[in-house]
């Protein structure tokens, strides 16, 4: 369920004179036709909408730029390859204010884990750029309107003005939440549409990490998962002893498999059933509870709508951000693949091994170890940026 943004998130910002829009977008460009058309179809209703003008996105910041990601994928044992990745850790967004404007950056890390085909996993991959910005560019633009403040804000535009004010640089990241559950929620009714028509019976997990300004946010639909290995420094009380270094992970997501409680009791309020096969699945058919697609199982209690995590600041311990299919797990724990990473990273920064990346040692282990599924991951490594001075503070407040 789309989340009531300006209830939930925005009854206590303020709002100032801002500008958030795409570096090649005008807000002036966004007519009333457009508009009623993105209220009734969101995205794919924008993108299809002969009212709605082409130059939406900047193409710099919609694609798919796996340059500035350390990512690996391997079919392994399967037949096919349903994994997908997308990734872009530097999309730039404009803020114009009064001072000029500022760049921000804003990244995003997926993994979409297939089922019963690849066309879930590959719509995903494909819409998820393109939507997510538009999403950005027209919740700002509704924010901006004069219909959305009260008469006695002090803040609001007369409307004799024609700069619509939109948000508070700080006000961003509810932006960016409210974007990115509509943007799964216009994927999954895209596809159900179209596997309707064509018959498909496919779905996809998708495990979406968003990270700005120095903080993340996790969305996940399914059973990939997302982990924070980080590794602390215990100085002993004995001068001859050295420091010691603990490695451990946190899990930043919740399997949906049928047989979790609350996923359970969904299931069968819907009218479906949960029965072993191998493991749990719904209707003895499908061993995750959410997924995008899977149109035939919407009707007993299958959902796309993910479960969030919502913004957190990361620590100076935080050291690496692992975004991984469910392959992965199938022979390796979260803390097993955080210590795989450090151990990797600490022989590559010795010069000992090969660089190949941290990604890549992971799924290989995995495959190696035994896992007989398709294997994808993605490492993050550049999760705190703040200046060396800031990151120096931090770190003796936490040592």
């Amino acid at each position: 369920m789309i989340v009531n943004f300006m209830r939930k998130e925005l009854a206590n910002v303020a709002v100032i004179g801002v500008l958030l829009c795409a570096v090649s977008y005008s807000v002036h460009g966004v007519s009333v036709s457009c508009m009623m058309a993105y209220d009734e179809g969101g995205a794919p209703a924008v993108f299809s909408s002969p009212e709605c003008p082409l130059g939406v996105l900047s193409p710099e910041s919609s694609e798919n730029s796996m340059r500035n990601c350390q990512f690996a994928t391997l079919q392994g044992h399967r037949e096919y390859q349903e994994d997908r990745v997308a990734c872009n850790l530097d999309m730039k967004l404009p803020l114009s204010d009064e001072a000029g404007v500022e760049e921000i950056a804003v990244g995003i890390a997926a993994i979409f884990d297939g089922h019963g085909g690849e066309e879930a996993s590959e719509m995903a991959s494909t819409k998820l750029f393109d939507y997510f910005i538009l999403h950005v560019v027209f919740t700002a633009y509704k924010l901006a309107l004069p219909s959305n403040k009260e008469n006695h804000d002090p803040h609001a535009l007369k409307s004799s003005q024609r700069t619509p004010h939109i948000i508070h640089h700080y006000s961003l990241h509810p932006i960016l939440e409210e974007a990115l559950l509509r943007t799964i929620h216009d994927i999954d009714s895209e596809f159900s549409k179209e596997a309707l028509e064509e018959g498909y019976v496919s779905g996809s997990t998708a495990t979406i990490v968003l990270l700005s300004d120095g903080q993340f946010l996790v969305a996940n639909v399914g059973d990939s998962k997302a982990i924070l290995c980080s590794s602390k420094v215990h100085v002993h009380h004995h001068a001859e002893e050295a420091p010691s270094i603990e490695d451990y992970a946190e899990e930043l997501t919740r399997d949906h498999h049928p047989d979790r409680e609350d996923e359970k009791a969904r299931i069968e309020a819907a009218g479906g059933f949960v029965r072993v096969w191998g493991v749990p699945r719904v209707n003895g058919v499908l061993a995750v509870s959410r997924a995008i697609g899977d149109v035939f199982l919407k009707r007993y209690g299958v959902t796309a709508d993910p479960e969030i995590a919502g913004w957190r600041q990361f620590t100076p311990e935080n050291r690496y951000l692992v975004v991984a299919s469910d392959g992965i797990f199938e022979t390796l724990t979260p803390h097993e693949v955080c210590i795989l990473t450090h151990g990797k990273a600490s022989e590559s920064s010795s010069g000992n091994v090969s660089s190949s990346s941290l990604a890549d040692w992971i799924i290989r282990h995995a495959f190696r170890t035994g896992s007989t599924d398709n294997l994808s991951a993605i490492v993050i490594s550049d999760l705190h940026n703040c200046t060396k001075d800031r990151c120096d503070r931090e770190r003796k407040l936490t040592n």
